[in-house]
């Protein structure tokens, strides 16, 4: 059997008859729960990586020695826990420019708002490249308000070379665009 209609009260107080319905904003916050769900999953886990890593890593600003002496190794030689801070972007890029990058960061999350149709916001695909994306935006942006730097602590090396300190955000980023981009050589062009 049916539910009855649900009576509703308008400001002047007179019932209004209507089949229960869920306000628009919670419809639009549904349909982009997958984006949603993997922003702050990606966010509370760079959160509290980084946490814990300043918790129990002393930072290292210019270490004299590679690694730093109070660096976890989890694998000798090649994978260690330290922790660094990056003024910078990715490797290092804009070294010194926290603040500009802080404001750029804003500006990234809000044009994604802005112009989330035209990049296809509503696909699942699409949902889980900018889930992972603005998890690691909002990651690193909490932190150059909060430290004026990047907390950075993933450390590998292959051979002699040292690839560049990351993050759980970082790699959120990394792989949210990679995932993007793989969607948007992929997808046909409309007509096709």
């Amino acid at each position: 059997m049916p539910s009855p209609p649900v009576e509703l009260e308008t400001p002047d107080s007179t019932p209004v008859s209507s089949p229960a319905q869920t306000p628009p904003w919670t419809a639009r916050l549904r349909a982009y729960r997958r984006l949603w769900s993997l922003a702050l999953g990606v966010f509370a886990l760079d959160q509290l990586t980084k946490a814990w890593i300043v918790s129990r890593i002393q930072f290292t600003d210019a270490p004299v020695s590679w690694p730093p002496p109070d660096a976890i190794t989890v694998i000798d030689g090649f994978f260690h826990l330290v922790h660094v801070g990056n003024t910078g972007a990715a490797w290092s890029l804009f070294e010194g420019k926290s603040t500009i990058l802080a404001l750029l960061a804003g500006i990234t999350l809000a044009a994604i708002f802005i112009w989330r149709r035209h990049l296809g916001l509503k696909e699942p695909r699409v949902q889980l490249a900018f889930g992972l994306l603005c998890g690691g935006i909002v990651g690193n942006f909490v932190d150059r308000l909060r430290y004026n730097h990047v907390v950075d602590f993933l450390d590998f090396h292959f051979g002699t070379y040292i690839y560049p300190t990351f993050n759980v955000a970082d790699a959120g980023i990394c792989i949210g665009v990679l995932l993007y981009l793989y969607h948007s050589f992929r997808e046909p062009a409309p007509g096709e």
